[in-house]
């Protein structure tokens, strides 16, 4: 009878520690953590002059860490858009911070944005977040979670696919681009420890959109980290920015350390991007032409960063270019859905795909859209980089503008605009670039591309 029992026990156990190994692994967590006007080169990793950014340091060093990223467009609304859907601002229809109101073709200043005819207007602008498939709308039927903190444009966080979040979206009140979701990091990160506490409480995968007000003005970091930068520069409004990307990387430590306290960081994909550059004026906080909002480097790249211990191998990788849209089918290829054929980008971890990318595009639009649904009514340029070359394609909307070509490995900040000397490769690129999207407007009418 006991030996009976001890081979009863022996197979149970056998049985169990089977079913364990051949047991389906859990979905990783995803993180996404979004820079708020931030340039490409503001980190102490990308080797800045005086800026310290330790947590990130370490993310980069843990990361597949793209030197080469970009956003397709400079601007946070429609950037913000990209990352969340995967699809260029001009086929999600954001393409601008705030929409068309009456009289503006007339030269009228934009009403505040509390003025009930303008609510109207924003709220109408809304249809285009309820039409559009989002990274959780994707990731609900897996039982994932979802939070929402920080910047977000689109109304209430749930019209967004999010589960959870901090941004109610009245626009009644100003509910303009966050309102109580800008306190994250500013403030503390209680709503995201707790959410991390009731995701591992019950075991729930889950997704973490951490998008904070910062570097973002207003410049004014904690004092303690401001008084380390007033020696570094003469400049007070320099020093403000440089202490804001201090204090936007001590948050991003902190979320960092709070999935290591609680177990979860070997289960969690982390990215890392921005969603547009920033430049300082040395005379006030404000950004500088060619950055944001701009087609240049300092407006649209960006490192794009991916932690997913012992599944991607940390590296610094300086040669491919990667984009804001491959985010979403990176992830989807990560926890195990088919990606959707209408998303434009790559997946990133993919070797093979990284590979056969030969170019990416963008389209930079007017701040106030002219539109409501044609976004080449507000279309400022189109660009592209393929290889070292980077070719900048004003519309008819930049008049007397002409189409820029530089060699980013030579003339990294665009100093030298080859046009004029390679009429053959602007030929080739502005081919590319139609090719790619041919701004039609819903009319038919052609191209606005200037001589």
């Amino acid at each position: 009878m006991l030996a009976l029992m001890s081979r009863f026990t022996f197979l149970l156990a056998l049985s169990i520690v089977c079913t364990a190994s051949y047991a389906e692994p859990r979905r990783p967590n995803i993180v996404m953590i979004l820079s708020d006007d931030q340039a490409w080169g503001d980190y102490s990793f990308m080797s800045h002059e005086a800026i310290q950014t330790p947590a990130l340091d370490q993310l980069a060093r843990e990361s597949l860490t793209f030197t080469r990223g970009y956003v397709p467009n400079s601007l946070c609304r429609p950037s913000l858009s990209t990352i969340i859907s995967g699809l260029y601002p001009h086929q999600h229809g954001i393409v601008g911070n705030d929409p068309p109101w009456a009289g503006m073709q007339e030269g009228r200043k934009r009403p505040n944005h509390t003025q009930p005819q303008y609510v109207k207007n924003r709220e109408a602008y809304l249809s285009h977040i309820d039409n559009m498939k989002t990274l959780p709308d994707f990731l609900a039927p897996l039982g994932y979670r979802s939070l929402q903190t920080g910047k977000w444009w689109e109304g209430n966080y749930k019209r967004g696919g999010f589960s959870e979040g901090m941004t109610q979206g009245d626009f009644h009140k100003d509910g303009r681009h966050g309102d109580a979701g800008l306190k994250i990091g500013r403030t503390d990160m209680q709503p995201i420890e707790s959410f991390l506490d009731s995701c591992s409480e019950n075991k729930d995968p889950f997704f973490v959109w951490y998008a904070p007000f910062l570097p973002h003005t207003p410049h004014n970091p904690p004092k303690r980290i401001l008084d380390q930068y007033r020696s570094k520069t003469d400049s007070l409004p320099m020093a403000k920015y440089w202490a804001m990307c201090q204090w936007f990387d001590e948050t991003c430590g902190q979320l960092l350390t709070s999935l290591d306290e609680r177990g979860l960081a070997e289960n969690t994909i982390v990215i890392y991007v921005t969603d547009n550059g920033w430049i300082n004026e040395i005379d006030s906080s404000r950004y500088a032409p060619r950055s944001k909002r701009s087609p240049n480097e300092g407006g649209t790249r960006t490192p794009i960063m991916i932690k997913w211990p012992g599944h991607v191998a940390p590296r610094l990788d300086n040669e491919t270019l990667a984009s804001s849209i491959d985010l979403v089918p990176t992830v989807l290829a990560a926890v195990g859905i088919q990606t959707d054929n209408a998303l434009p980008g790559i997946n990133l971890l993919d070797p093979a795909a990284r590979e056969s990318r030969d170019a990416i595009f963008g389209e930079i639009f007017e701040h106030d859209i002219q539109s409501m649904d044609d976004p080449v009514a507000s279309l400022r340029y189109r660009w592209m980089i393929q290889g070292e070359l980077k070719l900048i394609l004003p519309s008819v909307r930049m008049t007397g503008e002409k189409a820029q070509l530089y060699n980013l490995k030579q003339d990294p900040h665009e100093n030298n605009d080859l046009a004029a000397t390679h009429p053959k490769i602007v030929a080739s690129m502005s081919e590319a670039i139609n090719a790619w999207w041919p701004a039609k407007s819903h009319d038919g009418s052609p191209s606005p591309t200037a001589e």
